[in-house]
């Protein structure tokens, strides 16, 4: 009984050493990212991108479903290829930076769709307002990058109604979708030192 017992907390041990083990954590690196936005205004539609967001993915790589990501975009970087459009993004008529300087995502759940797709769902956090969205996920591939580096990619996809972030200046012109397209690199993190 005691040998079996022993066993018992023995092999619960190592599970949790194996489990723990196969968490991995990745920072986003903006260098070799993008994070990407069109909208229709009349009938074309304008690019945009953010240079300045920052993030991690919390990865287990024996099953992806138990990953997690969290991920913050500054405003105060958004480029439209128009400078007065860009300082106009900053105001209050859209996004107003000066209250709310960042834009924020975090996951609640990953559900496997295909053999390397995923839903990410999660909060969106814009201008105070959070909404749950999905993000159309595609694990590009997990190996060694420059120098040896572990790293990971990804793409995402996904569309929002941006009123339902309180930001419907120039309704009639300014279409109400938002498409977002983003593309990560990100490099493992070495584990925390206890």
């Amino acid at each position: 009984m005691k040998i079996t017992k022993s066993l018992l907390v023995l092999s619960v041990a190592i599970w949790g050493v194996a489990a723990q083990a196969a968490v991995e954590t990745y920072q986003i690196q903006p260098a070799h990212s993008s994070v990407n936005f069109s909208v229709k205004r009349f009938f074309t539609k304008i690019p945009g991108s953010f240079a300045k967001f920052a993030g991690t993915i919390t990865v287990d790589r024996d099953n992806l479903e138990n990953s997690a990501t969290d991920a913050t975009i500054e405003i105060g970087s958004v480029n439209t290829n128009d400078q007065k459009r860009d300082a106009h993004l900053q105001t209050a008529d859209f996004f107003l930076s000066e209250k709310f300087p960042a834009v924020s995502f975090k996951s609640k759940s990953w559900k496997k769709t295909g053999a390397d797709t995923y839903d990410v769902a999660g909060d969106l956090t814009i201008k105070d307002v959070t909404k749950p969205v999905v993000l159309k996920t595609k694990v590009l591939g997990f190996g060694k990058g420059a120098r040896g580096a572990e790293i990971a990619g990804f793409e995402a996809t996904t569309t929002i109604s941006r009123s339902d972030f309180g930001v419907t200046f120039g309704k009639g012109v300014i279409s109400d979708e938002v498409s977002i397209d983003i593309n990560i690199e990100s490099s493992k993190q070495a584990p925390a030192k206890s």
